[in-house]
């Protein structure tokens, strides 16, 4: 049995997806969404732990898209500072910090659950996207002027652009042949939130330490985010602690750089793997967010480079359309491909540059990362750069 055809198929209910879904559709197109939870799980996601470092740029893209206003403003905690420390080294480097006059804060820290919890109110007012929630998609078939996207064993949803929004080990990816660089670290991340004792100033801190990685992230009021990259024995050790040990150990790794630290709430472990497609369209068919690249959260910019894969293939899906080309057209995906890869390349390069730099315990490595971070404090191309482009986005090409 197939369903109504719909003009773009959207797999993957995510806040990248959504968002995608909530453009096109503005645009006159007649959008699919597809996600294996039902629309009750997807109307109140479970909380994760993660907190999303979002840019102007993406704050703007929300705005447009309508989610950004279904954002709690007291949710949104600014940043004002960016700091950077290399094992023991107390003085530390400041990639970015907001000039005194200036009215605005560098970016915002908005938790996941919040983001695809407003994503989801503004494509629920979307008439034109229908929802196909609680199916789990099995296959995409080609016909000559579709891509089908198969699901139930009998059933499918025909669009004339199939877009993969389903994550870094997207499984819409894999049923296209698409190839990806699949690296993981073989290491554990933690996140979830503490109070504190002493103001935070609105600054982030990250620290290179040898066999850990550790940031935090600041909330509102005398709360934060902690991000802790740590070999899975320690992970598993760690979260086995009590309440009361838990804090002490988090107060120490911390350095008591904020007073005693106080865990409020779960804490939560994923494995830490960074992805990037070997190609980012396929007949038909485009990948965004992290299921084109899913970047160490040492840059904190994930979801923004997500965003810009969504504006970028919006532009030209808009412009096929103004023009009344195909919006599947094999030229209209390789301007997008062509467009989002010049925009990331670097940033994928610098990742895995610092990642690997960072993650090596070896001598050589640590008079490496204090060199770099040496010549980084008198050069500003090394200082943006390592500061993940938090002040100027993703390029608006």
């Amino acid at each position: 049995m197939a369903d109504e055809s719909s003009d773009v198929a959207v797999i993957g209910a995510g806040p990248a997806g959504l968002c995608q879904a909530v453009e096109l559709a503005g645009a006159g197109l007649q959008v699919s969404v597809i996600d294996r939870l039902s629309k009750a799980q997807l109307a109140e996601p479970a909380d994760d732990g993660r907190e999303i470092a979002l840019t102007h740029a993406s704050r703007k893209h929300l705005e447009r898209c309508g989610i950004w206003q279904h954002l709690d403003p007291q949710a949104c905690a600014p940043i004002r500072e960016v700091r950077l420390y290399n094992g023991h080294e107390s003085r530390g480097l400041i990639l970015a910090d907001t000039p005194r006059d200036a009215q605005q804060p560098l970016g915002w820290l908005v938790a996941n659950r919040a983001i695809r919890r407003a994503a989801f109110l503004a494509a629920s007012a979307c008439a034109s996207i229908e929802w196909l929630d609680g199916r789990q998609v099995s296959g995409l078939r080609r016909d000559t002027r579709t891509l089908n996207v198969t699901f139930d064993a009998a059933s499918e949803c025909p669009a004339r652009l199939v877009v993969g929004a389903d994550g870094r080990f997207s499984m819409s990816r894999r049923l296209m042949g698409v190839p990806a660089q699949l690296h993981d670290s073989g290491q554990r991340l933690l996140v979830g939130r503490v109070s504190h004792e002493r103001p935070h100033g609105q600054v982030t801190w990250s620290w290179f330490d040898y066999g850990q990685a550790l940031s935090l992230l600041p909330l509102q009021g005398s709360n934060a985010s902690l991000v802790m990259t740590l070999d899975p024995a320690d992970a598993e050790r760690l979260l086995a602690l009590g309440a009361e040990a838990f804090s002490a150990e988090i107060t120490r790794r911390y350095r008591h750089c904020l007073g005693d630290m106080r865990r409020s709430g779960e804490f939560h472990a994923y494995p830490l793997v960074e992805s990037r497609a070997e190609r980012l369209t396929a007949p038909r068919f485009a990948l965004i967010g992290d299921a084109a690249l899913g970047l160490h959260p040492v840059t904190a910019h994930g979801f923004n480079v997500g965003l810009a894969s969504v504006r970028r293939l919006a532009e030209e899906v808009r412009k096929a359309r103004t023009s009344g080309r195909d919006i599947g057209a094999d030229t209209l995906l390789a301007a997008y491909e062509r467009r989002h890869r010049r925009a990331t390349q670097p940033l994928w390069l610098a990742s895995r540059s610092l990642t690997a730099l960072y993650g090596d315990t070896q001598p050589l490595a640590r008079l490496a990362r204090h060199g770099l971070l040496g010549a980084a404090r008198h050069a500003k191309p090394l200082r943006w750069l390592l500061g993940g482009y938090l002040r100027d986005g993703f390029g608006q090409r």
